[in-house]
């Protein structure tokens, strides 16, 4: 499932963001990279630790507490601490490639990469190209949100991020351990979710909606580890 979710960033923590980045220490973006990646990855990445990291990184996860539609889409049991990249100049393309399948944190534990995210951090009139182009069995999909927006898609993805010819794309990108490890179980779950609240929204609560909860909670109780 490729899912956009707007405003996750809004515009005082955009703000914020574009302070913190005013004069940050990029670094090598093949630090990161795994044996395959490495070979076609040429980007930007802030060091892990740096101030304006730490902060971008707070103001992401505080947006994602406050997003129930990256809740009910991500059913998130663990969440890799988020990282920030540029592309511009020089260092501007990451070519085809799939993500690792586990990365490990800090502090030494371990996150299965269930579903890829990236937030934009600036808009796109800002640079030409840059779009993160994802294959599945329907083809390629681009995607270019404005500032703010993020989008996530299935780990397994085979993805890239094309050249940036002007300007400079940053973004921040982590990858979340589901409790549904099955994306098309993960993909039926939303979508109960989401026509529940319709539901709710357009007819208020009824017999009907209850029974459909309850539905939803019995899915996610076979499914989900915790």
């Amino acid at each position: 499932m490729l899912l956009t979710l707007p405003d996750i960033l809004d515009a005082d923590a955009l703000r914020q963001s574009r302070l913190l980045l005013d004069g940050a220490p990029w670094g090598d973006g093949r630090e990161s990279a795994g044996s395959q990646a490495v070979e076609v990855k040429n980007n930007q990445q802030l060091p892990h630790d740096c101030e304006a990291a730490r902060g971008i990184r707070e103001l992401v996860l505080r947006g994602l507490d406050r997003s129930p539609r990256f809740f009910s889409a991500a059913l998130p049991l663990k969440v890799f601490t988020p990282r920030v990249n540029r592309y511009g100049g020089d260092t501007n393309a990451y070519g085809d490639h799939i993500d690792n399948a586990v990365r490990a944190l800090p502090d030494g534990r371990r996150v299965r990469t269930d579903i890829s995210c990236t937030v934009f951090l600036n808009e796109p009139y800002e640079y030409d190209g840059g779009e993160l182009v994802v294959a599945d069995t329907y083809g390629q999909h681009s995607v270019k949100l404005p500032a703010g927006h993020a989008v996530l898609y299935p780990g397994t993805s085979l993805h890239q991020v094309r050249p940036v010819t002007r300007g400079a794309r940053i973004a921040c990108f982590f990858w979340v351990e589901s409790m549904v490890r099955s994306d098309e179980q993960r993909r039926l779950l939303f979508d109960l979710d989401m026509n529940l609240l319709a539901l709710r929204q357009r007819h208020g609560e009824s017999a009907e909606t209850t029974a459909l909860t309850g539905t939803y909670h019995n899915l996610l109780r076979l499914w989900a580890n915790t």
